[in-house]
């Protein structure tokens, strides 16, 4: 593939991310504000959870005041969601205070709701400030290689998908997971990304493109803890719930590092907590999952969620 195919298949995943952002009004009921969304990203047969977390930032965003801004996110990924089948997004308002508003919000496909969360807005406000300092002498992230450098050239769909279909550039500090375990075992990861084209300027759209991503990593550190690759063959995951704190802005479409450790796994699960920062040192969110981790070895786990 030329380095121009590249540059346009990268930048028409990024297209189709911004088309994924613009939901659809559908109307009311008498207890929620419908939107529409559809699935553009269609690497497996299941939805891409990090879309679903950013399409439920802008259906959520959609019902509160412009001057409150959305500072956490609160989730549960209830049912697998099918990419052919209809999305939509149903947001109820819980509060409007002075200060702080809150809104539920649903995704649902054929009736049942496959994730459900609350999130909390704020207007601005005065108060005593810090922030996690950055880790230092990192390698610039134009310096490590794309994820198309390191198996752009397989010729496996699954391959072909996560190096040229992503809307994100993803940059491992460490020796990546693709094809390979983490000899090391350490419980922690740190990557680089930011989108392979520009994205609107609306701040509430970058928080929403931050989400997306922030799904992309999480299980990473439970498997280098434990010897695992991307590829092994018999092993399931899956993201069971996602927390995301938005501290300070930021740009999706700039370098922002996000570093992850997994402090915990047990019964099939492991948990990560991760933290972004600009690359200027800013600590812009704060993330926690928990993913199902079902490992071959372990033969009676292997089921479905």
């Amino acid at each position: 593939m030329s380095e121009n195919t590249q540059s346009n298949d990268s930048n028409a995943a990024v297209d189709d991310l911004i088309e994924m952002l613009n939901l659809t009004d559908r109307g009311a009921t008498q207890n929620e504000t419908l939107f529409g969304a559809q699935t553009l990203n269609r690497e497996s047969p299941r939805i891409y959870g990090g879309q679903v977390l950013a399409q439920a930032i802008m259906a959520m965003t959609s019902t509160v005041d412009s001057d409150r801004d959305i500072h956490s996110l609160h989730g549960y990924f209830i049912r697998p969601g099918d990419i052919d089948q209809d999305l939509s997004f149903g947001v109820q308002k819980l509060n409007d205070g002075r200060s702080f508003s809150t809104r539920r919000v649903q995704a649902y496909q054929q009736g049942q709701a496959i994730f459900s969360a609350i999130s909390s807005f704020q207007t601005a406000s005065q108060g005593p400030e810090h922030g996690s300092t950055m880790p230092s002498d990192l390698p610039d992230p134009e310096s490590l290689p794309t994820v198309a450098d390191l198996v752009g050239h397989l010729p496996l769909p699954i391959a072909r998908a996560i190096s040229y279909h992503r809307p994100f550039d993803l940059r491992h500090v460490e020796e990546p997971l693709w094809l390979k375990a983490d000899s090391s075992k350490s419980p922690t990861t740190a990557v680089w990304f930011k989108s392979f084209a520009p994205l609107p300027d609306d701040p509430n759209f970058h928080k929403a493109a931050i989400a997306y991503a922030s799904d992309y990593m999480p299980v990473e550190p439970g498997l280098r803890a434990h010897g695992k690759h991307w590829m092994v063959q018999g092993m399931k995951v899956a993201s069971l719930d996602h927390a995301i704190w938005f501290h300070r802005p930021a740009r999706a479409d700039e370098w922002l590092l996000y570093t992850l450790e997994a402090p915990s796994a047990q019964d099939a699960r492991s948990l990560a907590t991760g933290k972004i920062f600009s690359q200027d040192g800013a600590h812009v969110a704060t993330i926690a999952q928990e993913t199902m981790l079902r490992l071959p070895e372990y033969r009676e786990d292997i089921t479905a969620v």
